[in-house]
């Protein structure tokens, strides 16, 4: 007799995870160290003793480790961190006048002359204000944290390693935190005089190095060629980094551990993929997996699980983390079971090695528990400790974290073990609905084309949700299906539609893909550029045409 979701989450071991993590707490683990490999290599060991495939692969990554940094200003010498990516300083450090940024907005970069200068910009550093910084010619930024504690960052907007193409994305500028304090201080002194400078200084070791990549199989009775759902998460690490990443790697090790032992009663196979590089090489790990696994990952992926920063102390909820449309129904399922706790649906942020949407794999999680909104101590969704010195193995809370490890094993126990997999493309398609009527002062004749495409995938859906498979020949049908129509749909709601290459890591609009049909919408009737817009729009309606139709031929299918 199969074993029930309950008596799967029932298992999990407390006692276990916390030893994971106080082996995680051992070594700081940034990408393509020593220390690093030797944590992999406890990673594989407990793999291999659960009765897992394990592979341990080396590729070359473009990785960033931050090193020295120092801020000269108001007479004195201000702690800071440099970040991931930026520049390192001249000889003598960049020394240039210092401009207010506000918190960094294209408004706050357009109303000030950046050129040759360093701005002070209140927030954690980002991708988005490294880009708006190398387009107003900025020589450097100062960001003010907006507490004591400064959080280590990754700046490039350059998703996985930079290519030909990418390579002119990536920062031009000398980049620095400071603490609030300090902050206040040099606004205060930046008020009082009409011009300031200061200097930063900053080491940063930037530079292709071999980087590990652990994979680990179980094999359903299916075979190996059958579909499978990738469950993964990232390795490396700030400092010890025993919350962000390590209570995710006991995590993912421990719901390894109980598939593992149940395998026999397995529909579908399951991948485990430890990374390196999400830290210090955005995402270059889980990049350089989909471009050289493209092709099976597209025939066989069902979906892909992400697990990060599981159990912190103070995490107590559960429902706000990001997860697609079409697996909304499985998150609700698996939070209220285990948490007790409604989860909202909320839309993925375009991070958490979320590398596989352009092939049109759905996703779920990525940071399973947060910090509860208002908690003026925490000011960031994982805690106060986040990406610095202090995330070490008292910022663990071992009852969320069984907690957590319950919600994700409830999840791969149903992706792995229900008849048909519990994806539901309507959900999906109702978000595009609502983005579609969202966009005003289209003609009425360019959106009639997509408005019947969309009615009749949805109707073919609506069919295929009322005719249950009754063997598991058509249940595999099925399943193939659902996996077809999300390699049709996720592309679109996930990316700009490239389905091999990947976007900037950069903030997106809902259905990215209909930018240019919201520019269209947006521009004078009659104008040059309501004309140049069309002919975007329309070749981006193609591509939202051609996705529908695969999706309705797909259902139909199955």
């Amino acid at each position: 007799m199969s074993a029930t979701v309950s008596q799967m989450t029932g298992g999990v071991d407390g006692d276990l995870l916390m030893a994971h993590c106080a082996e995680f707490a051992k070594r700081v683990k940034l990408s393509g160290t020593p220390e690093e490999l030797e944590s992999f290599r406890y990673l594989q060991r407990c793999l291999d003793d659960y009765g897992c495939r394990t592979e341990l692969l080396f590729h070359n990554a473009y990785i960033s480790l931050p090193g020295a940094a120092r801020v000269e200003a108001l007479g004195r010498e201000l702690t800071c961190i440099t970040h991931s990516f930026s520049l390192n300083s001249p000889a003598g450090g960049l020394s240039a006048p210092l401009v207010d940024l506000g918190s960094g907005s294209e408004a706050d970069f357009a109303a000030r002359d950046c050129k040759g200068r360093i701005g002070l910009v209140d927030g954690i550093a980002s991708p988005a204000v490294a880009a708006r910084a190398k387009a107003a010619g900025a020589a450097g930024l100062l960001h003010v944290s907006h507490h004591e504690y400064v959080h280590e960052m990754c700046i490039s907007p350059v998703w996985g390693n930079p290519s030909g193409a990418t390579i002119e994305a990536m920062p031009t500028a000398i980049v620095c935190t400071i603490a609030a304090a300090d902050g206040a201080a040099l606004r205060e002194a930046l008020a009082q005089s009409a011009t300031m400078a200061i200097t930063l200084h900053a080491v940063v070791d930037t530079g292709w190095r071999q980087t590990p990549l652990l994979v680990a199989h179980i094999d359903a009775p299916a075979g190996e060629n059958a579909p499978f759902v990738l469950m993964s998460g990232h390795h490396d690490t700030w400092y010890y980094g025993v919350m962000d990443n390590g209570s995710a790697n006991a995590t993912m090790l421990e719901v390894a551990r109980l598939l593992a032992a149940q395998k026999s009663e397995l529909r579908r196979n399951v991948r485990i993929c430890f990374w390196s590089g999400h830290s210090h090489g955005r995402y270059s790990g889980s990049t350089w997996y989909a471009d050289l696994n493209w092709r099976d990952l597209d025939r066989r992926c069902a979906v892909h699980v992400n697990v990060d920063s599981t159990g912190g102390v103070g995490a107590t909820v559960c429902g706000e983390n990001g997860v697609v449309a079409a697996l909304a129904g499985l998150a609700r399922d698996a939070t209220q079971a285990e948490a007790g706790q409604k989860h909202l649906g909320k839309r993925p942020s375009r991070s958490s090695d979320q590398s596989f949407w352009g092939i049109g794999i759905p996703s779920m999680y990525g940071s399973v528990s947060h910090q509860a909104a208002g908690q003026e101590k925490m000011r960031h969704a994982l805690g106060w400790w986040w990406h610095t010195p202090e995330d070490i193995l008292d910022k663990i809370d071992r009852d969320f974290l069984v907690r957590d490890t319950r919600i994700v094993l409830h999840t791969m126990w149903r992706l792995t073990t229900d008849p048909v997999l519990p994806i539901d493309p309507r959900e999906q398609l109702d978000s595009l609905a609502e983005q579609l009527a969202a966009i005003r002062s289209l003609p009425a004749d360019f959106l009639a084309p997509i408005e019947v495409a969309l009615s009749r995938v949805r109707s073919a859906f609506d069919v295929l949700e009322g005719s249950p498979p009754d063997d598991e020949a058509a249940c595999g049908k099925r399943d193939i299906a659902l996996m077809r129509a999300c390699r049709a749909i996720v592309p679109l709601d996930y990316t700009r539609g490239d389905r091999f290459n990947h976007d900037p890591a950069l903030p997106q609009n809902a259905w990215p893909s209909l930018d240019d049909l919201r520019a269209l919408a947006a521009a004078p009737s009659g104008s040059d550029g309501s004309h140049f817009a069309l002919v975007a729009a329309t070749r981006s309606r193609n591509r939202l045409l051609s996705a529908l139709q695969d999706a309705e031929a797909a259902a139909k299918a199955g």
